[in-house]
This record gives structure tokens, C-alpha cells and sequence, in this order.
């Protein structure tokens, strides 16, 4: 089988031009022998996928992706135009589905992960099976409309989803995707779950911020104390450790690792976006097991040591394709890996 070829997003204006932040993986796709094509981001969200991959050379192939998130769904018709001209992704979309959405992925890290529980809103995008969730979607009057119209989950539903994550205590509000930990106080932490008007409002607010980028559903997950540092405005992190950002003063962020695998193997650990300048060693010894058993070939976990040092928990897993790599890391041990793949 010929060396996989990368698609990679063209400049939203021009699409002969690469997306200036993937412009040094293309120049080290091209210093280590490697081919790509551009795809056009913006037509694959917006449903166009024959139009998104016109670029692309019929026949060619197979491809690894390396661009901006993709919700399921868009996925899958990207995975199906290029299929239309003979060339195939080397995610299938059932394993980026399991990569990039939280109720894919629960089950097989549950333990090594913070409890967890989701809501399924109708009209909230491409979202997962339910499992640890509540499938009503919305029978509660819940849901329904799209885009910034999504409601959020009605009171029974919330008081329900808390009582399956043990009733009281902290907890962190997300999608299946993402978090907005930069409103940490207004749409992110709940202090304690036993305050349901809280939970309520925190949640009503994330949904009105996700907008129509909410993924799937609403997420409510155990609240951990990992290590910490203090992450000054210049970017750098002053060692200092405490509690979150309440909104009140200093950023404190936990100090996470990414660790990208390939076929079940851990191919580059760094640093996690967020915090370029904070490496760390995690133990991988817990994590390879449950990557392995999820089964998709190119993804990446997040990685953070908690607080009291009694071990490292998985943050977030993610399909490997749409990770973004930190800053100042050499990503060419994983792209060496990925062409050999």
C-alpha cells in the first residue's frame, strides 16, 4: 500500500494557499518526503463535501487529516466525497465519532476518568449513542430548535443527571467536545451539585454560549483537583498553585500533557496547548490499555497528575486528526510515524 498522503485546510481566502496554522507541518510533510492536498475547511461545515475536496486527485490516497474540528456528521460526508473519487480516510468515521465525542469514548476509560454523565439535546449537531446519558433528547420540553435556539435541559432531566453523578459535590458543565473553561464562574464550575438553581444557571449559560457550535449535548462531570500552576499574561506559568480561575484574579490552570498514539502506542508527549511552556512526564502505564481496547487507530489524551499526587487521570481523549500540537514541539517523530502508518 503506498505512504499515506495528508489533506490539510486551505486559507479560507485562497484555496490554493495553505491555512497559515498548519503551514509548518506542510513544510515538514515536504522535508521528510510526504504528500498533501488542501481541502476547504470552510464548505466541509458548511454540508458542501464534493465542493470541500475538488482539490484532491481522484484516486489517490489513503489520507490522514490534519485540520480543524469537524463535527460527526461533517465527517462522514467528507470521508464519503472521497470515497466518491477513490481515495479513503484512514480514520473511518464511526472511530472519529468514538475519538472525538466524550459518550464515544466514556465507557472504555470510565475509572481512569472523572465520572461522568450527558444530556442528548435535539438539534445540537452530531452527537453519540446514549450510555452513561439520558436519551429523552428532550421530552421534558428540553432541546429542540437549532443553532443559538437549542434549549437547555429541562429541571427534571438536570436533577435526574446530578442524582446519577452522586448528588453533591463539584462538577465541570461541558459538550460532548469542548468546555468554556475561559468563563469558568459564569459557564463552566458548579461549586456543588446539590445547588440545582446553580446547576441550572451555569448550564443555560454554556448553552447560550455554545451557540450553534454545541456538540451533541450537555456534559456533567466530576470536578478534580489536579496540579496547578499560575499562568501569567505573558504566557509563562509563575509556579504558584491554587484553585481555578473564579474570574476574580490570576489564571490558574492545571498542567496537562498530550500524548498522541498511534495504533495503540504512544508516538509524541508534550505539553498541552494551553500551557506551551509547562511539560510534564505522565504515567502512561493506566492509559495504554484503555486506548488500545477503544481501538481507533490516531488519537490523543489529555493527560493530568491530581493534586494530592495519588495519580494521573485522563482529561479528555480526542481523535488525533483535529488535535492541535503545542507550541515549540517538533511534531516530526509523528509525522515519521503517521507516513509509515
Amino acid at each position: 500500500m503506498p505512504a499515506p498522503a495528508f489533506l490539510l485546510p486551505s486559507h479560507p481566502l485562497d484555496p490554493r494557499r495553505i491555512d497559515p496554522q498548519f503551514l509548518r507541518e506542510a513544510r515538514l510533510l515536504r522535508d521528510l518526503g510526504g504528500e498533501h492536498h488542501l481541502v476547504d475547511h470552510d464548505a466541509l461545515l458548511a454540508g458542501d463535501a464534493r465542493a470541500a475536496v475538488d482539490r484532491v486527485p481522484a484516486g489517490r490516497g489513503p489520507f490522514w487529516y490534519r485540520g480543524w474540528m469537524l463535527p460527526s456528521d461533517r465527517y462522514a460526508a467528507f470521508a464519503a466525497a472521497l470515497a466518491e473519487r477513490g481515495g479513503h480516510l484512514l480514520t473511518s468515521p464511526p472511530g472519529y465519532a468514538s475519538a472525538h465525542e466524550l459518550p464515544g469514548w466514556y465507557g472504555v476509560f470510565e475509572g481512569a476518568t472523572p465520572q461522568s454523565v450527558w444530556l442528548p439535546l435535539a438539534g445540537a449537531g452530531s452527537g453519540a449513542a446514549s450510555g452513561g446519558g439520558d436519551a429523552s433528547g428532550g421530552a421534558d420540553g428540553s432541546g429542540g430548535g437549532d443553532g443559538a435556539g437549542i434549549a437547555p435541559p429541562g429541571p427534571e432531566r438536570l436533577a435526574a443527571a446530578v442524582a446519577r453523578l452522586g448528588g453533591r459535590g463539584p462538577a465541570i458543565v461541558k459538550d460532548y467536545v469542548k468546555s468554556r473553561k475561559d468563563e469558568w464562574g459564569e459557564a463552566c464550575f458548579v461549586p456543588e451539585l446539590a445547588d440545582l438553581p446553580a446547576v441550572a444557571r451555569v448550564v443555560a449559560r454554556f448553552v447560550e454560549l455554545q451557540g450553534p457550535y454545541l456538540a451533541g449535548g450537555v456534559v456533567l462531570r466530576r470536578f478534580e483537583e489536579f496540579t496547578r500552576v499560575v499562568w501569567d499574561a505573558d504566557g509563562t506559568p509563575s509556579g504558584a498553585s491554587g484553585l481555578p480561575d473564579d474570574g476574580r484574579g490570576g489564571r490558574r490552570r492545571a498542567v496537562e500533557s498530550r500524548v498522541w498514539w498511534l495504533d495503540g502506542e504512544p508516538v509524541l508527549v508534550g505539553p498541552h496547548p494551553d500551557l506551551p511552556g509547562c511539560p510534564s512526564a505522565p504515567d502512561l502505564s493506566g492509559v495504554r490499555p484503555p486506548v488500545r481496547t477503544l481501538g481507533c487507530r490516531f488519537v490523543t489524551t489529555d493527560l493530568a497528575e491530581r493534586a494530592d499526587g495519588s495519580g494521573w487521570r485522563v482529561v479528555e481523549v480526542g481523535d488525533g486528526q483535529v488535535s492541535e500540537l503545542p507550541r515549540g514541539i517538533d511534531p516530526s517523530r509523528l509525522l515519521i510515524a503517521l507516513l509509515a502508518a
